[in-house]
């Protein structure tokens, strides 16, 4: 895919193509590693509908049913408290996860992979929920810049960017287009 920049500062790095064949080899590699007896955990926001394609990829691919389910984090991260005003708490979104996830494969799935620190979260909130056999880590984009020993076992593209720069994912279930732009922004993407 050519890059494209818009009007907004951005870079498009991946569109709706792109993004569609990095889902398809996630899905592979998620079922060569575990077989298609996963459970797949979005964190929202945009997790959840990356998670939700992964599971459509490996159902069509492995001819079972994969389990998903969606996370929220707001109670666990480390940026919400009472020392922040009320109009500026987050607000909380719906966790559903499939049955007991005691004993499950379970992949945590996530846009984009900076910090590391949605994903202790996100660990901390599932450790709420059950205990796993195993917890694994699949994004979308892994950006570096990690403040926490977290690394990604399914990364479906690694992006070097300064720490001023913006990775914007979006998804056409909620942002009504599919890509990835890369760049300092200016204004919200096209």
């Amino acid at each position: 895919m050519a890059t494209k920049q818009n009007n907004s500062g951005l870079v498009q790095i991946l569109d709706r193509a792109a993004m569609k064949r990095t889902i398809d080899r996630m899905a592979a590699e998620i079922v060569e590693r575990d077989g298609g007896d996963v459970v797949l955990v979005g964190i929202h926001t945009r997790g959840v509908p990356l998670a939700e394609r992964l599971a459509r990829v490996i159902e069509a691919s492995a001819g079972q049913k994969v389990r998903s389910g969606r996370l929220d984090i707001t109670l666990y991260r480390d940026d919400v408290g009472p020392w922040r005003p009320a109009h500026e708490q987050p607000l909380l979104k719906e966790t559903f996860l499939p049955d007991s996830i005691d004993g499950e494969v379970l992949y945590l799935v996530d846009d984009v992979l900076f910090t590391g620190r949605t994903v202790r979260a996100a660990l901390d909130t599932l450790m709420d929920y059950g205990r796993p056999r195993a917890v694994r880590l699949a994004v979308l984009v892994d950006r570096g810049h990690r403040e926490l020993p977290v690394a990604a076992d399914v990364v479906g593209r690694k992006v070097p960017t300064s720490r001023d720069e913006d990775i914007r994912v979006r998804f056409a279930e909620i942002d009504g287009v599919d890509g990835v732009w890369i760049g300092r922004e200016t204004a919200d993407v096209e």
